[in-house]
């Protein structure tokens, strides 16, 4: 049985996956799909990880770094 984080970790790379044929804006696509798509809490689930330990596809892992930047220039 998979972990809530394994879950989240799987359909992320799903995504990227599907994003991945537009090359360069692959994870610009992958990050706006899962700001408009997930709860917060679903993406907190993953923001607070190391991306590599995770097992998030370059695009992916690519996608919640600008999650994350986004989510910081919000509160700075």
């Amino acid at each position: 049985m998979m972990s809530t984080e394994e879950k989240l970790v799987y359909m992320a790379n799903q995504i990227a996956r599907e994003f991945a044929a537009m090359g360069e804006g692959a994870a610009e696509a992958t990050a706006d799909h899962i700001a408009k798509f997930w709860e917060p809490r679903m993406r907190a689930h993953i923001l607070v990880g190391d991306a590599g330990q995770l097992g998030l596809s370059d695009i992916a892992a690519r996608a919640f770094q600008l999650l994350r930047q986004r989510a910081d220039a919000k509160s700075g």
